[in-house]
């Protein structure tokens, strides 16, 4: 059994702009590395920290350049939790569409949040005091995944209020 590490955290703020979300996915992808992950889970990752960011931009701040998104990395010796927050009004995750429901699959938009489920082992939402939506995300390593729960069936919900 190896002995666990104590969680390292990494915080990134950046303007409300596509062309960060590149070197966040990157950032997401090699901190799996760090965290003993394999190689699919850190493209699986980088995939969902993509989608919550670009989430973040486009339907939390409005593409409001001067607005912020942060993402704060937790990274321990089995797992990587990756939180992306946004400065916009919140929404609520129970009231996104099924995009594969058959009025919705040929739709070009509304997979993110699904896309996020499919990726990695855990995803929440949350509604901020001071404004704005976080969406905390966790994916472990295989051997450690309690229950053997399938990524397919990863929770979504929305949590309380967070600071």
């Amino acid at each position: 059994m190896r002995k666990k590490s104590p969680a390292r955290e990494i915080r990134v703020q950046i303007d409300s702009r596509y062309e960060f979300i590149d070197l966040i996915q990157r950032m997401a992808e090699d901190l799996c590395r760090v965290a003993g992950l394999a190689r699919s889970a850190a493209l699986n990752l980088g995939l969902a920290v993509r989608e919550a960011v670009a989430n973040a931009i486009k339907h939390g701040n409005r593409l409001d350049h001067s607005k912020r998104v942060i993402v704060i990395f937790k990274v321990a010796s089995d797992r990587i939790v990756v939180a992306v927050r946004d400065q916009g009004k919140g929404f609520d995750p129970q009231r996104v569409k099924n995009p594969v429901a058959p009025e919705n699959v040929y739709q070009n938009h509304g997979r993110g949040i699904f896309f996020m489920n499919a990726f990695v082992d855990d995803v929440t939402f949350t509604r901020l005091r001071s404004g704005g939506t976080e969406v905390r995300m966790e994916k472990r390593s295989r051997e450690r995944r309690p229950g053997g729960a399938s990524p397919a069936r990863a929770s979504m919900r929305q949590g309380g209020k967070a600071q």
